[in-house]
């Protein structure tokens, strides 16, 4: 069966297709072919990125500031010209969207239907860039494979079975009520990550401790125990918890209720801080990107260094708080870009937990390499370097409900 996978952004549009038979293999397979639409660059131009499994690259330029227009035209390349790998797109099978937030109702993937169309609209007001995206492309595949089957991979789902004490703010009941609560994000990627972390170190996922780092532009921890995710940092939103690239993280609500009080801040203004103006990019005023904080820093740029050291801290802390929820660590793992890549990150973050017995390998921990242990061997916890691939993940779970 052939799987085609859409994760959508808010600029920009990834895809992918797999083919699988009737095992499901343990290890992520090699996309067949792999595109990407990006928006960001300039105004009214999407940029079409695509490239086959054989390495057939294709680039080109699109006039449009449509969706559908611009993934019809992207599924084209499937089926024609040079990097075709199927004579008629009917030879999907099954469609498979990350969608960023399901809310209480869905929590665990779905067959999409008109009811969950409704949910994903409705639950935009939680998810406001992101959920209307993933409907434009559930649209846009209904009008160009209107019998194919589609299926809601939920990003907010893996949290679902968090304790309410871990889930329920301590404001008014009338919150809760409301949906008001932590949902919990990256959730594709932390589940991902937990089912590699037992097939590298040989064990069996239900007697597993686990504190999962998704370090990108967003960061977010995860506690998991068994399998199943206990405690997590994001909440309501992707704002809450550690701070990311451009995103404050948690701050002091107080903050929050002092500024609207003395300036003419609205909402919108709140927003574009908060999310787009804070985090590594606001303490700074470099970058969001670790890279080149980095690099300022060895050129004595003393906020990039708090940035960094703010960063850390924080990091250490939300380690810490996930460590208390799980009672114990069998492993500590580091995905996304940062985690895949920040060899400085990495270290001084495992740095303040030699208390319980964690040591890295300096080495191996310089080696860049991926889906790799890189504690010394004498570490009482293992620390793992875990290439995520959301993308395999939601092919999973096409492929679980496709085989029930």
């Amino acid at each position: 069966m052939k799987i085609l996978v859409l994760n959508a952004g808010s600029s920009s549009q990834k895809s992918c297709v797999y083919e699988l038979n009737d095992v499901l293999p343990e290890i992520p397979l090699q996309p067949l072919w792999e595109a990407q639409i990006d928006w960001t660059h300039q105004q009214g131009i999407a940029e079409l990125k695509v490239e086959t499994a054989t390495g057939i690259q294709l680039e080109e330029e699109l006039a449009s500031d449509s969706r559908e227009a611009a993934i019809s035209r992207m599924l084209e390349t499937l089926w024609k010209g040079k990097t075709q790998i199927i004579n008629d797109l009917n030879e999907i099978d099954i469609v498979g969207h990350r969608v960023v937030h399901g809310g209480q109702d869905y929590q665990q993937s779905t067959l999409i239907s008109p009811e969950v169309k409704k949910a994903i609209a409705r639950l935009a007001v939680f998810a406001p860039v992101h959920n209307p995206v993933n409907l434009e492309g559930i649209e846009a595949i209904e009008n160009i494979l209107p019998n194919v089957p589609q299926i809601a991979v939920f990003d907010t789902a893996f949290h679902a079975q968090l304790p309410p004490a871990a889930f329920v703010y301590p404001g008014p009941y009338e919150w809760l009520e409301n949906k008001i609560r932590r949902y919990g994000f990256h959730g594709i990627s932390h589940q991902y990550c937990a089912r590699r972390a037992a097939q590298i170190l040989n064990r069996d996922s239900a007697d597993l401790r686990l504190i999962t780092c998704h370090l990108g532009n967003g960061c977010s921890l995860a506690a998991i125990r068994g399998g199943v995710s206990v405690d997590t940092t994001m909440g309501f939103t992707p704002l809450e918890g550690l701070m990311m690239g451009s995103r404050s993280g948690s701050i002091d609500p107080g903050i929050i209720i002092h500024l609207l009080k003395q300036s003419d801040l609205t909402s919108e203004k709140l927003d574009d801080i908060l999310n787009r103006n804070s985090g590594l990019k606001g303490i700074s005023g470099v970058s969001g990107d670790i890279r080149q904080i980095v690099e300022a820093i060895t050129q004595g740029n003393e906020r990039a260094q708090l940035a960094l050291d703010i960063y850390i801290h924080r990091l250490r802390s939300g380690i810490g708080a996930m460590l208390a929820s799980l009672g114990g660590l069998d492993a500590l793992i580091f995905t996304a870009g940062v985690g895949e890549n920040s060899t400085v990150v990495r270290a001084a973050a495992c740095e303040a937990f030699g208390f319980i017995g964690l040591k890295l390998d300096g080495e191996k921990n310089q080696q860049l390499s991926v889906d790799e242990d890189i504690a010394a061997v004498d570490s009482a916890v293992r620390v793992l370097v875990i290439h995520t691939q959301e993308d395999w993940e939601i092919a999973r779970e096409c492929w679980d409900i496709y085989r029930r």
